[in-house]
């Protein structure tokens, strides 16, 4: 990988972007997903570079996909590994709610942990507190840590919690610490990657969601310094997902032993998860959300919001590019 190609996976995730709000609030969750996955395809298409998709998106949601081993690219030009989500947060693009985006991780040839389709434990938190927090430790022990990394009293934490039946317990714990709990009803990625960030009012992802989306954040926290770790999930009983309705246990242990899996319990850190020497985390928003607007679409032309993080620059770009429709006339500077 290089710099060169930051500007060209910024637009993917734009084109993905737009094609998939042009559906937003229409009740149409795979037809959305669907057009944010071609759009994303033929984008890139058009870059020079043997690409590969090794985390694809909607496994489990009988969605369109770009499939896990689909190769992308000209075929000519550097490798690199590819985990997408077309369009994160399928159902709030569909409702109209907030924190929908067309989200990838990039990474040099074998960069990327191949996530199995399962579920995640995840922990995510600011640099300051990268390696103290542990996934292992309580919620409680956790949020004492964060709290004195912080320098913030309890209270003031923000911890956010995907709205699950299987979280129920571990809601009420952090509420008996005097943190507030933040619930979300999709899209943890965005919840993950705004506690690398100070000034988002949020300081920790606690619980569990999607493996494949917990490497995408992973190598956003990378990026930032910021502290990820996840841990594979595959009893029914926790998980509690109406998905999973017939599995067993020990058809998903030996599911994992099939993929390579031989230690299920593993903790990965976000090193191990998004190991590539070069990084990029490229982000750009279907709905508004707490990092970024959604698409605008305007007379003149269309906006949209995006985030890329990279390892090749340690840097973070916030950007908003106006996309200009043919035969404009009058361009409005916000």
């Amino acid at each position: 990988m290089d710099r060169t190609l930051i500007q060209e996976i910024l637009e993917v995730v734009e084109q993905a972007a737009i094609a998939s709000a042009r559906l937003t609030g229409m009740g149409l969750k795979n037809e959305a997903d669907a057009a944010a996955v071609e759009a994303m395809r033929e984008r890139m298409g058009q870059i020079q570079m043997q690409g590969r998709i090794v985390i694809g998106e909607g496994e489990r949601d009988e969605a369109p996909m770009l499939y896990i081993g689909e190769e992308v690219g000209s075929g000519t030009g550097p490798g690199v590994d590819f985990a997408v989500d077309p369009c994160e947060g399928t159902n709030l693009c569909a409702n109209s709610q907030r924190g929908s985006m067309a989200v990838l991780a990039a990474s040099d040839r074998g960069g990327l942990f191949n996530a199995p389709d399962f579920y995640m434990n995840k922990l995510a938190a600011p640099p300051a507190a990268k390696g103290k927090v542990d996934i292992r430790k309580s919620a409680t022990e956790n949020i004492e840590i964060l709290s004195q990394c912080l320098g913030l009293p309890t209270t003031d934490l923000v911890i956010v919690v995907m709205d699950r039946a299987r979280h129920k317990s571990l809601i009420a714990e952090i509420r008996t610490t005097g943190a507030r709990v933040q619930p979300i009803s999709d899209g943890d990625v965005q919840a993950a990657i705004a506690c690398g960030f100070a000034g988002t009012g949020t300081h920790c992802l606690m619980g569990i969601g999607a493996a494949p989306e917990g490497v995408i954040s992973a190598a956003a926290l990378r990026a930032l310094g910021g502290h990820f770790q996840g841990q594979l999930v595959y009893d029914p009983a926790v998980a509690q997902t109406q998905e999973w309705e017939g599995l067993t246990r020990e058809g998903n242990l030996a599911r994992l032993a099939e993929m390579g899996i031989s230690d299920p319990d593993k903790v990965y850190e976000a090193q191990e998860l998004a190991c590539g020497e070069n990084v990029v985390f490229a982000a750009s928003g279907i709905t508004d959300g707490l990092l970024f607007d959604g698409v605008k679409f305007e007379t003149d032309c269309t906006r949209t919001s995006s985030l890329v993080i990279s390892t090749l620059d340690n840097t973070a770009r916030f950007t908003t590019t106006v996309h200009i429709k043919e035969g404009a006339q009058s361009i409005a500077l916000r």
